[in-house]
This record gives structure tokens, sequence and C-alpha cells, in this order.
């Protein structure tokens, strides 16, 4: 009997070419994508066509909490896909109702509106701020300077980036930015007009910057002064990513009772500690991690201000389907059951003892480390003449080639900074193997 031979596998260069291919004949180029093509991944690691794996260290910026193809994620799709996955919101469905009772929880009393990425989520607090203000004539929103907070035509008005708003003018109106972290400019800052402040609790594509603590507290206290809005977008920073549900959380956990609110027993959030101040924001946004990979936005707004969108006034078609919050509830459920807020913790001070330890051992490489849980940032020192690459590009996308060739992925931010933002249950052996990578790439830089 003949034997029956099996076709050759492609050619792997063909794959990777092919793929490329089908997106310049069919993708919209509006991403400056790297050359690199995933055909699978398994919890901290990715594959590419070619085989060839990757540490994944940017979790799709921030966005796989549990990594990938994670089995309680499949389950969870699996069992709601096969009662329910769309009925639209003219409609009651328990998963919705159930997500937004476990997110409320774990911040304070009030509500929450369910959307399908963050940029979404951000919108919904601008239409806040402005149906809080309406009949005053207040519109106007005070943000920071490199934030952002999206990429619809009002984020990037609330984004302060001029990199994003090129080519989009005129900008919608109603947004002014204010240094991040100072307190007197925002006092300064407020007109008649303003209605509200929003500001990232860690800013992320502006470098990993986190809020200090007497800024939130000031900033607090200022809204409350003023009659104003205290907005927050946790999209990156939320979650757990810092080792608390959200990163207010964290930022003010060791201030005592400084804040106005006193400590309500029913908030939780997988890592409590009892000596966190309860300071709340009067809006919050979430996304990212919030689904795992699984598309979800969603922002909370704080009791008193709950129901000031009523009907009509705010919707979506598919914001809060059952599939997206079965997933939502199935990650906060492993994220507590594994406690991985507290390995986001532990993780992180590991990667920022180390990048420390490599920023002393290579100053003229690394400038800075910062950051707070597993939301890691390095800056490279300016004007490294031995990094290689394309001269035209950002140092911070010419590290991170660097760091693909040598089998680690990296989030750059802005022209120097490099971001690690990896799963919530990345193990210590996988922080370690980073870590390798990372000094072998730095040291032939400084070499």
């Amino acid at each position: 009997m003949k034997d029956i031979v099996s076709s050759p596998p492609p050619i792997v260069r063909n794959q990777f070419e092919a793929v490329r291919e089908l997106f310049s004949k069919n993708v919209v180029p509006s991403y400056g994508r790297f050359d690199l093509a995933f055909s699978h991944g398994a919890g901290s690691n990715l594959f590419d066509v070619a085989g060839k794996r990757y540490l994944d260290l940017g979790s799709g910026i921030a966005v796989c909490s549990l990594g990938h193809a994670h089995p309680a994620i499949t389950e969870a799709l699996v069992e709601q896909s096969r009662k329910l996955v769309h009925v639209s919101n003219l409609y009651y469905t328990e998963p919705q109702g159930r997500l937004a009772a476990a997110l409320a929880q774990r911040i304070g009393p009030g509500k929450v509106f369910f959307a399908n990425s963050g940029g979404e989520a951000n919108e919904g607090l601008f239409k806040l701020a402005r149906k809080f203000g309406h009949d005053e004539g207040r519109f106007e929103i005070l943000t920071a300077e490199n934030s952002f907070h999206g990429r619809t035509l009002a984020g990037i008005a609330a984004t302060g980036q001029d990199k994003v708003k090129k080519g989009f003018e005129p900008m919608v109106s109603g947004f002014r930015h204010i240094p991040f972290n100072n307190l007197e400019a925002a006092r300064k800052a407020i007109s008649p007009a303003t209605v509200a402040i929003m500001i990232e609790g860690v800013q992320g594509e502006g470098g990993v910057m986190p809020a200090k603590p007497e800024y939130l507290l000031g900033l607090r206290a200022l809204c409350d002064e003023k009659k104003l809005l205290l907005l927050m977008d946790g999209v990156q920073c939320g979650h757990f990513r810092t080792g608390r549900f959200q990163s207010f959380q964290r930022i003010l956990e060791n201030v005592g009772q400084a804040s106005r609110l006193s400590q309500t027993s029913n908030v939780k959030d997988g890592d409590r500690r009892d000596a966190s101040p309860m300071f709340l924001p009067d809006g919050l946004s979430m996304a990212k991690s919030l689904g795992g990979g699984f598309p979800i936005g969603a922002f909370w707004v704080r009791a008193p201000f709950a129901d000031l969108l009523g009907p009509g006034t705010h919707a979506t078609t598919f914001g809060g389907t059952p599939l997206a919050c079965a997933v939502g509830l199935k990650i906060i459920e492993v994220i507590e059951r594994e406690k991985l807020a507290e390995n986001a913790r532990a993780r992180g001070d590991f990667f920022t003892a180390e990048l420390s330890r490599l920023g002393k051992k290579y100053p003229g490489v690394i400038a800075d480390v910062r950051g707070l849980g597993l939301m890691v940032g390095f800056e490279l020192k300016p004007d490294l003449a031995k990094l290689p690459g394309d001269a035209t590009k950002s140092q911070s996308i010419r590290f991170v080639k660097l760091l693909h060739a040598a089998g680690v992925l990296t989030i750059p931010a802005g022209a120097n900074v490099i971001r690690l933002l990896p799963p919530l249950n990345l193990r210590r052996d996988e922080a370690e193997e980073g870590l390798q990578i990372l000094e072998s790439v730095i040291a032939k830089i400084e070499a």
C-alpha cells in the first residue's frame, strides 16, 4: 500500500509575507506595526508564525490580565455562549447586573455603565461632566499634560499630547491641559466654565508617571470646594495592575484617614489593606484588563451623580453583552482566588528593584525607573550613541525592536520610555528570564 506523504510545510518567511500582504491590501494603515505576526499564545508566551517564542511583558498593552489562552476565559465564553450571547440593552440580563455589582463593590457606592473600550468609557465620562454642568453653562474639563484618553475626537482633545492631535484640527472644544502632579496649577486653571478635572492614577502613554498621594487628596478637596467632578481614567492602570483594584487605592493606601470619606466595610479589592483611605473620585473609566482580551469597557459613577445619565442620554448596542460580562466576572474570580493582586506587587517590586540595580550598573543607558505593581517603566538616557537601528525612529522603538530580536515583548512610551505591563499571573522564573534578556541587551548598548 502506497504511503500518503503529507504536503511540505509552507516556507515560514512566505507565511509572514502573506500575512503582511493581507494587511497591506485590506487593512487601514493607521498603525505603525512591528514586523511580527503571531499565531498563538500560552500564558506569558506568544509564538510567531515561524514558531519563535516570545516572553510577553506587554500583554497586549495591559490587556491580557491572565495571559494568553487562559482556560478559565475559554470556559466562560463557551458556557455563556451556549445560553445567551446578545439581546440588547432594551432588556435585563443577570451577568451585566452581577458584574456591575462586583465593580461597584470594589470601588464604592455608585453605578456602572458598560461600553466596549476605554475610549468609549471616557466618552461616557465626558458626557457625564457636560450633563452635570449643563444648567449652569459649565462644560470645560481640565486634563493633564502627557495624558492619554483615547482616539475619538473628544478623546484626542482631552489627551495632553500634541502628536495625537495632528491632522484632526480643529479640536473638540471644552478641554484644557494642566501640569500633572501640580495642585496649584490646577487651582489657577479653573475658570467659570470648568466643570471637571480628569487624570490618570498612573500615566501610561505619558511614561509611567504615578500621581502623588497629596495631589489626589488635594484634587479631591479642590473639586469639592469648586463644585467640580473629579474623574479618573483607570483604563490602563486599573483592574489590579498596581496591586490594588484601582490605582488610587494603591497610591493612597498608607495615607491613613486623611481623605474626606470614611472607610466603608463593603469595599474589597482582593488585596485589602485596612489602613487605606476611602478616597473616591466621582467617575472612573475601565477597560483593558477588565476583559482579559475580550472587548469590554465600563465607567463607574459615584452615588450622588449615578443617575445623571437617565434614559435616552447615553447608549450602546454591544455594551454589557452577557458574553463580555461573563468573562469579566470570571477574570475577577480568578484574580482574587489566585491572589494575583499580591503577585502584581511582588513581581512589580522585583522588576523595579532589579531595573534600579541595572540603572546603577549601566548608568549610560538607564536614566530612571518608576512604576507601581506590574506597571513599570524605565527611561533611557537621551542620545544613546551606540543604540542600533533606524535613527529616524525613537529610541524607545529601536530598543523595543532589539528586545524582539532577543525574544521579549515590551511597550514603548514616548521617545525614551520602555513599559513592562505583563500578565498579572507572571511567574517569578519568567520575570527572571525577562530581566536576564533585558540586561543582555542593555550591556551590549553600553559596551
